[in-house]
């Protein structure tokens, strides 16, 4: 091993993929992707794990020089619409939500995602730590959704998902269900939990026989959607932001 190589491995410093997150490049887990993948160069050398500790070196991703410096801590609020993509570049082309941001936005990350066929509340931020604690399942961040669904309600087994269930081998954790409207054929449900797996809500809901037909998210921890129109962002008044989340930024 280079003597380059010795200086970044020993714990000294920082996790490159922390600095990169801090960067406001992407989240911390996008960036351990990019490493593994070998697009990461510190001081012109190629970086092999995500564990390689650095100070203030230089930094290049796919051969172009980041801005390793913090960015300020900003939080916003999109009401993302239906049909639009949670994901930076589509190879299907099809719209994201970065192509409906307004043009004068700095470099943000998503907090999570919502599906494609999901609407409402979500989080963009200019800093990947802060991405990464609310979206680790450890930290408990609930998240609330409405949701309309097709099919007769068994409300014993909507009581029951509070335990949590198990789905094709897949532990999906305490899930509270709040029957907003019941009809015949089809009803309003208000929905909490805190972990947020990938189609979560609508595998649950298909597993109790019901079809979701819409999803709206509604809160994220201590934000919600309120009366922000779909399509809109807001930002979060930055002593908010501190108020929060001062303790980890």
């Amino acid at each position: 091993m280079n003597q380059n190589k010795k200086n970044m491995t020993n714990e000294k410093g920082e996790r490159i993929a922390k600095v990169i997150a801090a960067s406001g490049y992407c989240s911390r887990r996008e960036a351990e992707s990019l490493i593994l993948e070998g697009r990461v160069k510190v001081n012109g050398v190629t970086i092999e794990t995500p564990a390689t500790f650095i100070t203030d070196q230089s930094i290049k991703i796919d051969d172009k020089l980041i801005n390793n410096n913090k960015q300020e801590a900003r939080l916003w609020i999109l009401h993302k619409p239906e049909g639009v993509l949670t994901t930076s570049k589509d190879p299907n082309n099809r719209k994201t939500v970065f192509d409906i941001l307004p043009k004068n936005m700095p470099r943000v990350i998503t907090i999570g995602r919502l599906d494609y066929n999901t609407e409402g509340l979500l989080l963009l931020t200019t800093r990947g730590e802060l991405a990464r604690h609310l979206e680790l399942p450890k930290n408990k961040i609930p998240r609330q959704y409405r949701a309309r669904v097709f099919g007769k309600l068994n409300h014993e087994r909507l009581k029951k998902l509070i335990k949590g269930i198990t789905i094709d081998g897949v532990r999906y954790g305490s899930i509270k269900v709040v029957v907003d409207v019941e009809k015949e054929s089809n009803s309003w449900l208000t929905i909490s939990l805190e972990e947020g797996k990938n189609r979560e809500i609508r595998k649950v809901m298909e597993e109790l026989g019901l079809k979701v037909n819409r999803l709206i998210r509604t809160n994220f921890g201590p934000f919600s959607l309120g009366t922000l129109k779909v399509g809109e962002i807001h930002e979060i008044p930055r002593a908010t932001v501190k108020k929060h989340f001062g303790e980890i930024l």
